[in-house]
């Protein structure tokens, strides 16, 4: 995904909450890019699970570790209980 569309789906979706007053639930929800420095080891984790789980990228095991965060940390934010509930059910086959 490059930079504009990111900013276009942004611009969409704040469009949209201006028109409709509740939240984005939908797989259309918005994205935000995130920079972060990790330690080299949990890098090195991430680098082999993705290698062993063709499913899997870097994007969907940072967001299923941050909503799995988040959840157990009590957030009750519905979208943050619905993606963690469909990393929880969803069957990664290998």
């Amino acid at each position: 995904m490059d930079r504009n569309q990111l900013e276009r789906c942004v611009k969409e979706n704040v469009a949209t909450r201006l028109q409709d007053d509740s939240s984005c639930l939908s797989s259309s929800s918005s994205y935000v890019s995130l920079e972060t420095e990790i330690p080299e080891a949990l890098y090195r984790g991430m680098r082999q699970f993705i290698a062993t789980n063709p499913n899997w990228d870097q994007y969907r095991v940072m967001s299923s570790a941050l909503a799995n965060f988040l959840f157990q940390n009590g957030c009750e934010d519905r979208v943050v209980r619905e993606c963690y509930l469909n990393e929880l059910f969803t069957r990664t086959e290998v």
